[in-house]
């Protein structure tokens, strides 16, 4: 091995030998392998221990989407009624754009307005409302799903 001296004077390595070099990048290579293993363990056991499989997320997706369509065809269904394309031409609404608008809404708003219009549509085929109270309950519904789809 050569050593030069500084102009301090003292001896300072000017070549590195081969095994000094090998040594070091032994020790790094280990050394970056031991502290990386803990590290990909713990993601391993985290994809291992889902709180929610796949499937199951899937499942409740579908379920979820399929639930969201229901509300959907219920609420289009009632407001193709006669009665409500009625109501919404004497009130100078556009049937057309109320019905476009429906699937914009949220699924919490989808829910309670499909909800309403279904008991709207029992009461009414029961007997328990009347023509008018059934227009008014039309009415109120198109100016919650206009008055949603602004806001």
């Amino acid at each position: 091995m050569f050593r030069a001296k500084s102009p301090n004077g003292a001896a300072m390595q000017s070549r590195r030998t081969p095994s000094f070099i090998l040594r070091t990048l032994t020790a790094t290579t280990l050394f970056t392998v031991l502290a990386a293993a803990p590290a990909l363990r713990a993601q391993q056991a985290s994809s291992d221990d889902h709180l929610v499989s796949p499937s199951q997320l899937q499942q409740q997706v579908q379920a979820a989407s399929a639930a969201r369509q229901a509300n959907i065809d219920s609420l289009t269904h009632f407001l193709s009624t006669p009665t409500a394309e009625k109501a919404m031409r004497d009130a100078k609404i556009d049937p057309a754009q109320v019905k476009t608008a429906i699937p914009t809404l949220s699924d919490q708003e989808l829910a309670s307005l499909s909800q309403r219009a279904t008991q709207a549509q029992h009461d009414f085929a029961a007997g328990a409302l009347s023509n008018q109270t059934l227009l008014i309950i039309i009415l109120v519904l198109v100016a919650v799903i206009l008055i949603a789809v602004i806001h």
